[in-house]
């Protein structure tokens, strides 16, 4: 069994979710539930989850206040949250998983699954380490990015990174340093997630940083020499939305 505990600072939304947990995740078993950022952190210390659910804005604080005086993590974490689509960002570069309010039970569900899937270790940790970074860094030259592999996760700075390429259902990392990282996520995943101020999709296959072009040649749709000497096609149809990103 999957030993739980639930933060929340609303009663209501503790109950919905432990109510959603015993009808639809057998595995789960609810052994403290908290309201705030103290009563959390006794409650997490006496029970030793294997999960916490836990809310990010609550009365007495927030959650990365708890978090960061619970250190070294050794339990795995879903957040729910109300929180925009900056902070949402923040759990998607670091592949930790996130739920939003109000809780939609299939999205429950495979939260709860991956959980029970993932090996407790440190990848897990270093994915917290990677969040809290995160949150705490306003400057995306700073910030992090979990990258799934075949391997494993392999964590990069975003300021890192030179292009995205399309490789079937796979994409490749092109690094600075001329290092290239094969990730599990496909390419449109990466467009969704990566800041438009910063990268642009210029083909079908292509995501270049836009602080990395080193030359723009016109044509149809013109190409760009990118600062690791790459000739990367734009299409015809994206061209609008580029030149109009890099004039910015």
């Amino acid at each position: 069994m999957i030993r739980t505990v639930l933060i929340d600072d609303e009663i209501d939304s503790i109950r919905i979710l432990q109510r959603l947990l015993e009808t639809y995740c057998p595995d789960v078993t609810i052994v403290g539930k908290a309201d705030g950022v103290e009563t959390g952190i006794h409650t997490i210390q006496t029970a030793k989850p294997d999960l916490v659910l836990l809310d990010i804005e609550m009365t007495q604080g927030n959650a990365f206040d708890l978090l960061n005086q619970l250190q070294p993590i050794n339990f795995q974490i879903i957040f729910v949250t109300a929180f925009d689509n900056y902070a949402i960002r923040a759990f998607k570069y670091s592949a930790i998983d996130y739920l939003l309010k109000p809780v939609d039970i299939d999205d429950l569900c495979a939260a709860v699954e991956r959980v029970i899937q993932k090996i407790q270790g440190k990848s897990f940790l270093d994915q917290m380490q990677v969040l809290l970074h995160n949150v705490e860094t306003f400057h995306l030259s700073q910030q992090k990015m979990a990258v799934p592999t075949l391997t494993g996760l392999i964590f990069i700075a975003i300021r890192d990174i030179t292009r995205f390429e399309a490789k079937g259902s796979y994409t490749t990392i092109y690094l600075n340093n001329g290092e290239q990282i094969m990730a599990t996520r496909n390419i449109k995943e990466y467009e969704d997630l990566l800041p438009a101020v910063v990268f642009c999709r210029v083909h079908n296959s292509h995501i270049i940083n836009l602080h990395k072009i080193q030359k723009y040649h016109k044509g149809r749709g013109g190409y760009v020499i990118m600062e690791d000497g790459s000739s990367i096609e734009v299409a015809s149809r994206r061209r609008e939305e580029f030149l109009r990103r890099l004039l910015k």
